[in-house]
């Protein structure tokens, strides 16, 4: 897609720009089916508008939801979870959790040193694609080694396991500049699938507009002044009015998380990650 139509894209209206989303999700539905597409939900605000999104289309179209998968990357805030809680039961969402606990299991806590040598194989393996060579890490969700074995390489197995042929994730354009070059539809591979990414052209303004319009259920954080929810160790508030009320044009979303993570956005993209 080039630049003249992403601009065209997002500068639709707010009702254009839930149709053209609720169009991509109507098309993936008819073309993936439900039983190998699947939903990956977050609980915040932009994942939690594309689960709604999916649920107005599938009611439309009576055709049975996509099940969610949520991942839990080790430190979750407690926050997040009671909203997962929440709309799954209102909603009636059908949620797996994933979790790459041969690495979990091996931390009690949020920092303590993992040895490489006691992972599985397929861990061992992924660290070896990162070039890390040290004989041990610490436990960070949101570091290199920590996101791509307890994100990506979670995700992964269980898009295998499932036989998932795509994944609906709620990235957008303006979010983080690894994510300029992507496309609605996009084939990935290792594992082969397509990603369908339905919000790509909201502007973060509209994702909060959708969910005040709409009633959609969102996180209590954003009360708090939090605009981007990450792992619980790594993430801050930025503010303390609540997140719609800041300035979302002239300052940046993700200034709250963990930096290391948005300096090597491109190099985790490229093993797969959202």
């Amino acid at each position: 897609m080039d630049r003249d139509e992403r601009t065209m894209l997002m500068n639709m209206s707010l009702a254009e720009k839930i149709s053209h989303a609720k169009k991509i999700i109507a098309e993936a539905c008819n073309k993936f089916g439900h039983n190998t597409f699947c939903i990956a939900w977050t609980g915040g605000k932009d994942s939690t508008t594309m689960l709604w999104l999916f649920r107005e289309v599938c009611r439309a179209l009576a055709k049975p939801m996509p099940k969610a998968m949520f991942i839990d990357e080790g430190h979750v805030f407690e926050e997040i979870m009671e909203l997962v809680k929440q709309v799954k039961t209102q909603w009636k969402i059908e949620v797996e959790v994933v979790k790459n606990v041969d690495v979990s299991d091996k931390a009690q806590s949020i920092g303590d040193l993992i040895q490489v040598a006691d992972l599985n194989d397929r861990n061992r393996m992924e660290i070896d694609k990162l070039g890390y060579s040290e004989s041990s890490f610490s436990f960070m969700p949101e570091s290199l080694v920590g996101n791509h074995l307890m994100k990506t390489v979670a995700m992964n197995v269980f898009l295998e396991q499932n036989k998932i042929t795509a994944l609906a994730t709620a990235i957008r354009w303006d979010e983080q500049d690894a994510r300029l070059e992507e496309n609605h539809f996009s084939i990935r591979t290792e594992p082969e699938h397509t990603r369908v990414h339905p919000v790509l052209h909201f502007r973060e303004r509209d994702i909060w507009d959708t969910i005040h319009h709409h009633k959609i259920p969102f996180c209590s954080l954003y009360y708090q002044g939090y605009r981007s929810l990450g792992a619980k160790g790594s993430t801050l508030k930025t503010s303390d009015i609540p997140a719609w009320e800041q300035d979302l044009e002239n300052t940046p979303e993700r200034a709250g998380r963990g930096q290391e993570k948005e300096e090597i956005m491109d190099q985790l993209r490229s093993l797969g990650y959202m």
